[in-house]
């Protein structure tokens, strides 16, 4: 008799998303989630028909949950002054929360470095956070700053010394007020 288990599919994803925080994608298999989501083997080519499948759900549903909370804060934000106070939290609390969510971006960007059909998940990812950004942002702006947000937060979580508030602030702010940027892509047009 088959054992009824509705919520199979989603702890397998869970259990892969563990993986990959702690042993990389290379380091995740089938085998090795199917024991992390205390699942029969089988049950794994029954939800996923292969690890690629899995992947893409993995780090689709992460990049929404970002893409998600980015949003939210720029919701928040009622005026572009209140939207850099919001990118400021973001950088320096947010973005440095976890060990995990760093490891879970990095995975995600090498295997979109590396294989064109995982680029897709990055490339809506970056829409949802230029969108979000858009709210107060002209498109050229919003897109300088969602660069500086990835570099900077990248930076703060490798440097062995941190990086001040008012560094970011600042760095925002010449962003944002720069007519050089909008300028310039009005040339390379």
């Amino acid at each position: 008799m088959r054992r009824l288990d509705p919520e199979r599919r989603d702890r397998i994803i869970a259990a892969a998303t563990d993986s990959i925080a702690q042993e990389g994608v290379s380091g995740t298999s089938h085998r090795k989630v199917a024991v992390r989501a205390d699942v029969p083997l089988g049950s794994m080519t029954y939800h996923f028909s292969s690890m690629d499948d899995l992947l893409t759900e993995v780090f689709t549903a992460f990049a929404a949950t970002i893409s998600t909370e980015f949003e939210a804060r720029m919701a928040a934000a009622e005026t572009p002054a209140a939207a850099l106070d919001q990118i400021v939290d973001l950088i320096h609390s947010d973005l440095q929360r976890s060990k995990r969510e760093h490891v879970l971006t990095y995975e995600l960007y090498t295997l979109a470095a590396r294989r064109a059909d995982f680029r897709s998940i990055t490339e809506q990812w970056m829409q949802a956070s230029r969108a979000a950004l858009e709210r107060h942002f002209e498109p050229d702006v919003a897109r300088a700053l969602d660069a500086y947000i990835e570099g900077t937060a990248l930076h703060i979580a490798l440097d062995t010394r941190p990086q001040n508030r008012e560094l970011t602030r600042a760095a925002l702010h010449a962003l944002t007020n720069s007519s050089s940027i909008h300028e310039r892509s009005k040339i390379a047009s």
